[in-house]
């Protein structure tokens, strides 16, 4: 069985109706679970009732939570969303909390090493002691995959160019490549051509790009594959990349082809906008169906 490694946030998002768990290499992490992949979570909750109640759910899951430290000081991370009138999500997100004080662990350097795969985000890095167990862990790592998901002020160009030039597979979405070419330089409003220029200047040889509701595009061994979408009735955005993302990786790990990776990933990703939180249950069944429509 494949195994990979989410390194980065659990925490708790916080919807004017409620709390859901959430956290990007977590969404991650559950999605490519609910693929037959064998996940593991590094990250960090508080000693507090709201770690407890989210190692639990992980737990409940079937993530092994052995790998989640527990910080006697500093809270577990809560995330308050707002959603506007399209579902589209903005965040506020509170610093310093527990998964910004990830210590490395002998543990966690073994277990990296081991993997098929190791997931980051730049989130986790916005401070200095989990940025430094990350840099550490990609030293072990035999295949990286960065997604950008950037939330400002969280995170500096140096920093994105410095993983990226790590990764082995990168996504983004449009708005974050197009942003991320300008600031090194390439004003090209061309998408393939941003593909490329990110490419060649770090590279590497996966990139994806996320569209929202037009699909997506992979760069993956010199080839683009192009999905444009399904139609989805929006009821929130938050988790969608994430669990494109973990649909993705798991089919391309597990052999599929390209393309079809990707269209079923398109699809996960759309399912995820027409339900409340970042992790609802998405059955073969409901997906097949829903792709026939």
């Amino acid at each position: 069985m494949k195994q990979v490694v989410c390194f980065g946030e659990v925490l708790w998002d916080l919807f004017p109706e409620g709390k859901k768990m959430g956290g990007a290499p977590l969404n991650v992490a559950l999605r490519m679970k609910s693929w037959g992949i064998n996940t593991h979570m590094i990250s960090s909750v508080g000693n507090d009732s709201l770690g407890k109640e989210i190692l639990a759910l992980i737990d409940q899951k079937g993530i092994d939570t052995k790998y989640i430290q527990i910080s006697d000081n500093y809270n577990t991370g809560t995330v308050s969303v707002t959603l506007d009138q399209n579902g589209s999500a903005s965040y506020k997100i509170n610093h310093p909390v527990s998964w910004d004080k990830i210590e490395l662990v002998t543990a966690y350097l073994e277990l990296v090493s081991a993997a098929d795969a190791f997931v980051f985000g730049s989130l986790i890095a916005r401070d200095s002691v989990s940025k430094k167990c990350l840099l550490a862990l990609l030293e072990k790592s035999t295949y990286s995959v960065f997604d950008l998901n950037l939330r400002a002020p969280h995170y500096s160009i140096p920093d994105l160019e410095l993983y990226m030039n790590q990764a082995d597979l990168i996504k983004f979405n449009d708005e974050e490549i197009e942003g991320v070419c300008s600031a090194l330089g390439n004003k090209n409003k061309n998408l393939e051509e941003q593909i490329l220029f990110i490419s060649k200047k770090t590279n590497t040889s996966s990139i994806c790009v996320t569209l929202g509701k037009d699909g997506a595009v992979l760069l993956h061994k010199d080839t683009f594959y192009k999905q444009k979408g399904y139609a989805a009735v929006v009821k929130d955005t938050v988790g969608a990349g994430d669990s494109f993302l973990g649909a993705l990786l798991s089919l391309i790990m597990s052999g599929c082809e390209p393309s079809e990776a990707l269209d079923k990933a398109c699809a996960i990703g759309a399912l995820v906008t027409q339900k409340r939180g970042a992790n609802p249950v998405i059955s073969e069944k409901e997906l097949a169906k829903f792709m026939n429509l």
